[in-house]
């Protein structure tokens, strides 16, 4: 402990992303309601980040949560690999309707769907004799903190100390753009430029955010730009991985940023949203095409790999509970953008906001500060003091 600060938070707790020398002790939530956090002193915050952008119905929801408690008067758990049951049968097949793809693998969260992506593409080239291990991703994008997501993702100080455990990945940047942004065309341009060189030489697969990059600033590309995408990836017969972990459940204005997008992914990640936020869960949808590769009477062939909370029915529970509120009513994401819009008009006439961008619920905007741009720019920790 090098300063009183440090002295200050609980002795056994260690936060994530989280310099506690420098960091003020974090507030002490006692209960939720809605869109607000209760702490201990009474005080009611407003969840803007939802709870890392995982909370889709607010805190607290019944309906969830009796989902929840039904099926664990029921059965809590069950080993998968031997076993199946009925609300992981029921958002299997909720889910491959939903998304157009037709499997769906089971893991523990976000990281942990993205790595499943990757294992599939990288074996789905090996079991057909073909030993693909080239991966291309985007500038600035997050994946998750396990060492394939890693690997995939933005190579920064988040994970400086493991770069050189991490697989090579050729990069595209990602042409984000905001309203009356002039040069939006040409940086597109750029970047099909760069994916059309980069795909000569045999590739595995392309992953990305489709529509939004979240922890890279939510940094917003064009729709046409992804259409784009689609199509040079699936011309080169190369495997397309979305990780909507994000932007899924109603984030971008559809139910999937994918389908916004016109995107037809052959693998996608989903998690944060999946159970509306009240237990974690993972999951990688397939397409039939991936799966088939798998079918063989060689066990070379199976994909070995497994979790020992997979599927597991209170989460599976709490999933197909938030799909029934986000089919029983779908303009709660619809027709958000039209709400956060005409507030968004009032804030970029402020002189010190800039690249003000929308998409679905999500509304982003920057500010002109002093400090270099990024996570150590210490203007957000000023802000979020001011309360």
């Amino acid at each position: 402990m090098k300063n009183s600060l440090a002295t200050e938070w609980h002795p056994n707790l260690w936060p994530p992303f989280t310099q506690i020398t420098s960091s003020k002790p974090p507030e002490r939530a006692l209960k939720g309601n809605g869109a607000l956090l209760i702490t201990d002193d009474g005080t009611s915050i407003i969840d803007a980040i939802s709870s890392w952008w995982v909370t889709l119905h607010g805190h607290g929801n019944k309906y969830i949560a009796e989902a929840i408690y039904h099926q664990a008067q029921e059965l809590e758990q069950v080993i998968f690999a031997d076993f199946t049951h009925p609300q992981a049968e029921l958002l299997a097949k909720r889910l491959s309707k939903a998304t157009g793809l037709e499997r769906l693998f089971f893991s523990d969260n976000g990281s942990t769907a993205v790595e499943v992506a990757i294992k599939l593409a990288l074996q789905w080239w090996h079991n057909q004799g073909e030993e693909r291990q080239h991966i291309i991703a985007f500038e600035g994008a997050y994946h998750g903190d396990t060492f394939g997501a890693m690997s995939v993702g933005e190579r920064n100080l988040f994970n400086e100390p493991f770069e050189k455990l991490l697989f090579p990945v050729s990069r595209v940047l990602w042409p984000s753009t905001w309203w009356n942004d002039p040069e939006i065309d040409a940086r597109e341009e750029k970047a099909i430029r760069q994916l059309e060189t980069l795909l000569k030489v045999p590739t595995a697969a392309v992953i990305l955010e489709p529509l939004v990059q979240g922890a890279g600033g939510m940094a917003i590309v064009r729709t046409e730009f992804l259409e784009k995408i689609e199509k040079i990836v699936h011309q080169s017969k190369t495997l397309l991985i979305a990780d909507e972990v994000m932007v899924g459940f109603g984030r971008t204005g559809a139910l999937f940023a994918s389908q916004r997008g016109k995107l037809s992914p052959d693998l996608m990640c989903l998690s944060k949203g999946l159970t509306g936020g009240f237990l974690p869960m993972g999951i990688t949808m397939a397409s039939k095409k991936i799966f088939d590769v798998f079918l063989d009477s060689n066990p070379r062939k199976t994909f070995w790999h497994g979790h020992s909370f997979t599927a597991n029915p209170l989460g599976c529970a709490a999933a197909n509970a938030s799909l029934d509120l986000l089919e029983d009513n779908s303009n709660s994401y619809l027709n958000f953008e039209s709400r956060h819009s005409p507030h968004l008009k009032q804030l970029a006439l402020h002189p010190k906001v800039k690249k003000v961008r929308l998409a679905g619920t999500i509304a982003a905007f920057e500010l002109n500060t002093n400090e270099e741009a990024g996570y150590l720019n210490i203007t957000g920790k000023a802000i979020k003091n001011m309360h």
